[in-house]
């Protein structure tokens, strides 16, 4: 039973992030670096225990090692954190459903960068993949209607969706390789610290004059629930499956994120997809379960 753990705590973790786009629905009226910032706070102050027993492991880390920890922490914790809170406060121009869809563009994203950046090639197969991931994802947002008739707010969501799932996508391979150095709960406490401290300066930066007395004790409960279910305990249940799982396989057990969402938004709000936003929702989950073929299992 112990070899089906790795894959249960993706899933698990893949189904409690499909709550998460619920939870932060209700906090749209705050300004989402606010609530990037105080959820990553409250995150790294619980688990600031692994931070000082893995102390030994974080002074060993060389340059490389805090280089991957430090973009899994601007790109996937903050950034990526960022563009999708952002997104689904544009709660009345999309639904839940297309922003989380649209998630799964993160490992086209990530094998894109690996060619960019490490020089591989691209394969036939992969073009041809990725260009059907983006049909789909094109039908999964407009459904039959021309972009041009889709309102601005609705394109911006759409955006800060694909932003988000750029963001983690970038992130994916660096935090591998984080984890081939440090244990996987002290990546998930130096990722939530940096990413709190950095998010902090920002929020300081763009709103001086934000006052945290402004949050109402409704808004508080949610912060706490999503601390405590789809963030920081769902991101160290992520870090445990991926430690044990090659990225293939965790790409897979992911869509298990998308699928539960889907299926929230219409028992939940009573939003269903239209036919043509199912099919091209089917084609782009089709396209990223072959995708992973195209990069080795230890990306």
């Amino acid at each position: 039973m112990k070899k089906y753990f790795p894959a249960l705590a993706v899933i698990f973790a893949a189904v409690l992030w499909s709550l998460d786009g619920f939870l932060r629905q209700e906090l749209y009226s705050l300004p989402a670096i606010a609530i990037v910032t105080l959820e990553h706070l409250i995150g790294a102050l619980v688990l600031l225990p692994f931070l000082f027993r893995g102390a030994q492991q974080i002074r060993a880390l060389n340059q490389r090692g805090w280089v991957s920890v430090f973009w899994i922490s601007i790109a996937g914790g903050l950034l990526g954190t960022f563009f999708y809170t952002k997104a689904l406060s544009y709660v009345n121009y999309i639904d839940l459903s297309i922003v989380v869809l649209l998630q799964k563009f993160q490992p086209l994203f990530a094998i894109a960068l690996a060619a960019v950046i490490l020089k591989e090639p691209f394969t036939r197969r992969y073009l041809l993949l990725a260009l059907m991931a983006v049909v789909g994802g094109y039908f999964v947002t407009f459904g039959l209607q021309p972009i041009t008739h889709a309102s601005d707010k609705t394109l911006i969501a759409a955006l800060l969706a694909l932003l988000a799932a750029f963001s983690w996508g970038s992130s994916t391979v660096l935090g591998k390789h984080a984890l081939k150095r440090l244990t996987f709960p002290v990546v998930t406490a130096l990722r939530q610290t940096i990413t709190a401290v950095i998010a902090l300066v920002v929020l300081t930066s763009l709103y001086p004059s934000w006052e945290i007395g402004s949050i109402s004790t409704r808004q508080w409960m949610f912060l706490l629930i999503i601390v405590f279910s789809t963030g920081s305990a769902a991101l160290f249940i992520y870090y445990y499956g991926l430690n044990h799982l090659p990225a293939s396989h965790t790409t897979l057990y992911e869509l298990f994120w998308p699928l539960s969402a889907v299926a929230l938004d219409y028992l939940v709000r009573h939003r269903p997809l239209s036919t043509a936003q199912l099919i091209g929702g089917v084609v782009l989950l089709t396209a990223i379960i072959l995708l992973p073929r195209e990069q080795p299992d230890n990306a």
